[in-house]
């Protein structure tokens, strides 16, 4: 049986193309325009499309409507959104249930995204992840995870660094 997520098209190039220039021009438009642009040009998609929601829900988000972004998430992942909007979709809802003062649900989301596989949004799990770990009072392991994430980006220590990652959630078996 084939779904309405699997019967859904990517978007046309075009129309990805309108989609960027609209998010580039975010610092220079009131979110309600924003917004509205953005309704006009998701309303170009089918009802129910995975990438329509995503899009909404980033744009309810990157103005400040993390409460109004969180079902559009959830309704994009449902919808069975796909490729690297599929994972930002997760990043995304993680940082505002943290915003919306839930950061366990943060956290669960954030975990589970790490074990599933790997890509270039690795450092933006890790990043959205210490700051929820932070906010349940897990300061060790979020500082774990942090130096962690940017141990590989140094021009030297990254085995150190890695280590010294470790060490914070994990006792020394030599000390």
């Amino acid at each position: 049986m084939t779904t309405a997520a699997q019967q859904a098209a990517a978007p046309p190039a075009d129309w990805e193309r309108r989609n960027a220039d609209l998010w580039a021009s975010l610092d220079g438009r009131t979110a309600e325009d924003f917004r509205a642009a953005m309704d006009e040009l998701v309303g170009e998609l089918p009802d129910g499309d995975p990438t329509a929601l995503f899009e909404r829900a980033a744009a309810w988000d990157s103005t400040g409507h993390s409460d109004r972004a969180v079902p559009l998430y959830r309704a994009a992942l449902d919808a069975g959104v796909g490729g690297e909007r599929r994972r930002r979709s997760v990043i995304q809802m993680a940082s505002s249930l943290r915003n919306l003062g839930r950061p366990q649900e943060s956290v669960e989301l954030l975990t589970a995204e790490r074990a599933a596989g790997h890509d270039h949004l690795d450092d933006a799990i890790a990043a959205t992840l210490a700051l929820a770990l932070t906010d349940l009072g897990r300061a060790r392991e979020a500082v774990s995870v942090a130096v962690g994430a940017l141990g590989p980006h140094l021009p030297r220590y990254q085995r150190s660094m890695a280590n010294y990652a470790r060490l914070l959630v994990e006792p020394d078996p030599e000390g």
